[in-house]
């Protein structure tokens, strides 16, 4: 099942669904600023799973996380980014999930088997 949010809403509304369909456990979830809430850290534990999230600059207490691992995002960064250079997938043309899914999975083998 694909989850897609409009444009204007928050992905973190979204991600313990996408999570809990997601095959496997997970030891660490890289997510950015956007990502920092209590609900979606409390699930994370509890599956057993340790989210290197960055605190938003908000919070009274920052959160700590690990650093190191956070640099490592900008690998899942740079692969959005050369799907993104695919018009289709960076204008989300398709009306349904199971199509822009599709044709995500499609310009993923073009982008990184070429």
């Amino acid at each position: 099942m694909v989850h897609l949010t409009p444009g204007n809403a928050s992905d973190v509304t979204t991600a313990p669904d996408v999570l809990a369909a997601a095959p496997g456990r997970f030891k660490r979830l890289l997510a950015d600023r956007g990502y920092d809430a209590n609900h979606l850290r409390r699930d994370l534990k509890a599956g057993g799973t340790k989210p290197v999230i960055p605190s938003t600059r908000s919070r009274r207490r920052p959160i700590r996380h690990d650093e190191r691992r956070y640099r490592e995002r900008w690998r899942i960064e740079a692969a959005f980014c050369r799907l993104k250079d695919f018009r289709r997938i960076a204008t989300r043309y398709d009306k349904l999930a199971d199509n822009f899914a599709s044709a995500v999975a499609l310009a993923a083998v073009i982008a990184f088997w070429c």
